[in-house]
């Protein structure tokens, strides 16, 4: 069964303890954290001391999603933080930075994730497979919250699945943008693991009850 990883970016931030409560207690298995420089995307987002605010708030399981130039900078600072996962984008550094990073990142004992942007194609990922814990097939342009899901990443989503069940590896594979009832069913029949969804989730009235519907449970 899929997991369910709301983003706190769609979060109210006057208010996040109880919108983390809420997501916790409707059985959502990771809380996601969106890191934007302004440089790698245009938006800029939060940052470190919201991290370890949230840290010391919650012990469910951060994903850290850095959308950030020269991640390998920040590894160390986001790891004391308190991320259980850090993931970077393959396009924001040289190949040889972000085998660095994915190195360090398991080196201090957490996840290593890597994440495509929507223009990468699958196999640019082959080279990193074996230092990686999980892949993130963006399904929207990174940076911005609300967009609509491109189901023309499903194959590429689907060719990796195939790789990684090919060679014996086991990475589990994530999918951010767009996420609602009938694209989490698509995007979980091409093969992820986990689910992104920010809007979908805390823009709901019953917000367990969405995290159920995303998970694909009965009723």
């Amino acid at each position: 069964m899929v997991k369910i990883a709301p983003s706190i970016l769609s979060a109210d931030f006057a208010r996040l303890g109880q919108d983390i409560d809420t997501i916790r207690d409707g059985k959502a298995d990771w809380l996601h954290f969106d890191v934007m420089d302004g440089l790698f995307v245009p938006n800029i987002s939060i940052g470190v001391p919201v991290l370890q605010s949230v840290r010391k708030y919650t012990d469910m399981f951060l994903d850290v999603h850095l959308m950030i130039r020269e991640p390998v900078r920040y590894i160390e600072t986001f790891a004391a933080a308190g991320a259980d996962l850090i993931c970077i984008h393959l396009e924001a550094d040289t190949p040889e930075n972000i085998h660095a990073a994915l190195r360090k990142t398991r080196e201090l004992g957490k996840k290593a994730g890597l994440a495509l942007k929507p223009g990468t194609p699958w196999d640019a990922a082959l080279p990193y497979i074996e230092e990686t814990d999980l892949i993130l097939v963006m399904t929207v342009e990174p940076g911005f919250g609300g967009q609509k899901f491109m189901s023309d990443m499903l194959p590429k989503l689907g060719m990796l699945r195939e790789t990684l069940e090919g060679f014996g590896i086991e990475c589990l594979l994530e999918v951010d943008g767009g996420i609602n009832p009938l694209t989490a069913s698509l995007a979980a029949a091409a093969g992820a693991d986990v689910l992104v969804a920010g809007s979908d989730v805390f823009k709901a009235e019953d917000r367990a009850a969405r995290i159920r519907q995303l998970r694909g449970e009965k009723e």
